[in-house]
């Protein structure tokens, strides 16, 4: 089966990339960078840098020999990005809408889209201790602006192209994805890869200092990306075409996030703390529909996890700082 990766030069999708072409798939990979800023860059696909908010792109790279669409591309990043960036978040429609009529015009076989625990509501996101959110609770309607109601509306996009149009959609609601091979600086990173940078920093410089926007104790949980990749997997060969929570229930605080990985460097900073976006108070994911429908649930521990990916972006701040 032939696969075509959108998205491929970033984070989930380079993964993906390289996880399709170890089980011997042919993979068209594809992205709007230039190839020498794809985070991965892997000689055995076919990579293409298209527009794929243009729809005569997306036409050109579904085309005939495509099996199965994955979608992972979208103007977005961490919280510093996607609180000043709502155009262009909300822009990433015309991604999602032009590959989706791309690939039932070409009759693909499945299509997968990268949602986000962006699409739940504010009112259910409070409180540092929250309800895990089941995928039920994404109605009624109060998404994150800008990044959350383009993810919630190209849910009901990918909805209707299954119903009236007999595509097969797939719908992986992602929360908070991390690991090494990503954004790690310039604004676009989430907060466990800004973290292992200032931390790594502060251990390479020696000013052991780090910035903490608010208070520290927004919670979050967050998924290593070797566990995404394989849910995600589940979740295009299954057989649910609703929306799919697929994150870890290990919730933790900023606070605590930092603790870990101070553990894993090995040293302790004065924690200077300074205003900064925060977005909701507490997010967790309810995981009963994946373990249900596909026996998942992400093996990882976090503090596993972040070891790795510390490792990585240490490395990458140890070649920034190098003369």
């Amino acid at each position: 089966m032939n696969a075509l990766v959108t998205g491929a030069g970033g984070f989930i999708g380079g993964h993906v990339v390289r996880s399709l072409l170890d089980q011997g798939r042919a993979v068209k990979a594809v992205d709007i960078k230039p190839l020498s800023r794809w985070y991965q860059l892997h000689p055995d696909a076919w990579n293409v840098v298209a527009d794929c908010r243009l729809v005569e792109d997306c036409r050109e790279i579904v085309g005939a020999g495509v099996d199965e669409v994955y979608n992972f591309a979208s103007d977005m990043g961490g919280m510093a990005f996607i609180e000043t960036h709502k155009t262009e978040c909300m822009l990433s429609v015309l991604i999602n809408t032009h590959l989706l009529m791309a690939a039932s015009e070409a009759e693909v076989g499945r299509y997968l889209f990268a949602s986000s625990a962006c699409v739940y509501p504010s009112y259910r996101q409070d409180r540092y201790d929250v309800e895990p959110l089941k995928e039920e609770h994404a109605y009624p309607a109060d998404p994150e602006d800008g990044y959350g109601w383009e993810k919630l509306f190209s849910e009901r996009m990918c909805r209707h192209f299954h119903e009236e149009r007999g595509l097969e959609t797939r719908i992986a609601r992602y929360h908070n994805i991390y690991g090494p091979r990503g954004s790690w600086k310039g604004g676009r990173e989430k907060a466990p890869a800004a973290i292992c940078r200032k931390v790594a920093t502060a251990e390479l410089t020696g000013v052991p200092e780090i910035e903490i926007w608010g208070s520290g104790e927004q919670r979050r949980s967050y998924t290593y990306i070797e566990d995404c990749v394989h849910g995600t997997e589940l979740i295009m060969r299954g057989d649910h075409s609703a929306p799919v929570n697929l994150g870890s229930s290990e919730m933790v605080s900023v606070n605590e996030l930092v603790s870990i990985v101070e553990e894993i460097a090995g040293i302790t900073l004065k924690r200077n703390y300074v205003p900064g976006p925060l977005g909701v108070h507490g997010r967790n994911s309810d995981n009963d529909l994946i373990q249900r429908t596909y026996g998942w649930q992400p093996p990882t521990r976090l503090r596993d996890g972040l070891a790795t990916t510390y490792a990585w972006i240490h490395d990458q701040v140890a070649r920034e700082l190098s003369p």
